[in-house]
């Protein structure tokens, strides 16, 4: 962690509540979960963005779904789970939240479980954090179910550090992170996307549709 993240999550105010139990169980346990400041950044994102429906691949224990559904009254965050210890540990915290009626949970692979999540959308937002080196085939399965308007959040793209700096990496994570910098490399130049990486928690991507300004019936006279 460098000192910009370092000072960011120094100015975060402590979790509170289920959120902070969340937290500690996942500390304790080795729970994947997004990063403090980069919680933050996506709950903020949310209430700018004001979406009606989001869709999340990778649900772990429930937090980031939490988060979001809390982050805006009223969004409903539809999320899909392919490990069942994990997805009934999130069934368990979904019920501690004010905002647990918004939450629906899928357990199964995302990669098959396209036909059974689509009658919930369309959808505004997509939110990608599960196995990274299916990034590609997530982005691929379920952008087309996504409103024009919608936006493309995928979580881990710096991964620790070794996407940007891989001969620190073991073989394993090497592995990972070469899989993450083939997606990044690839997301960057899709001809109908754009994309931004931020620096926020272990790196977030954030990719919209291009919008191409029609020629048609305009005046390109110099008269003023």
């Amino acid at each position: 962690m460098n000192n910009d993240n370092e000072y960011i999550r120094g100015l975060l105010p402590d979790s509170e509540g289920h959120i902070r139990e969340m937290e500690e169980y996942a500390a304790e346990n080795h729970v994947p979960i997004m990063e403090k400041d980069s919680i933050h950044f996506l709950r903020q994102m949310i209430r700018l963005q004001k979406p009606s429906v989001i869709l999340e691949i990778g649900t772990a224990i429930g937090y980031s779904a939490i988060q979001m559904a809390e982050a805006f009254p009223g969004v409903r965050v539809v999320s899909v789970e392919r490990d069942a210890g994990r997805y009934e540990e999130a069934m368990e915290n979904r019920k501690k939240s004010p905002c647990g009626a918004d939450l629906i949970l899928y357990h199964g692979d995302a990669l098959e479980m396209k036909d059974v999540v689509q009658k919930e959308g369309p959808f505004d937002l997509l939110f990608i954090d599960a196995a990274k080196g299916q990034y590609k085939r997530f982005f691929e399965l379920y952008t087309p179910l996504l409103r024009e308007e919608g936006v493309i959040v995928t979580d881990n793209v710096l991964f620790k550090g070794l996407v940007a700096d891989p001969d620190n990496a073991d073989k394993r994570f090497g592995k990972i992170a070469g899989k993450i910098r083939s997606f990044n490399d690839w997301l960057m130049q899709l001809e109908d996307y754009e994309t931004s990486i931020v620096p926020s928690g272990d790196g977030v991507a954030i990719t919209t549709r291009k919008h191409r300004r029609s020629m048609r019936g305009e005046n390109f006279s110099d008269e003023r």
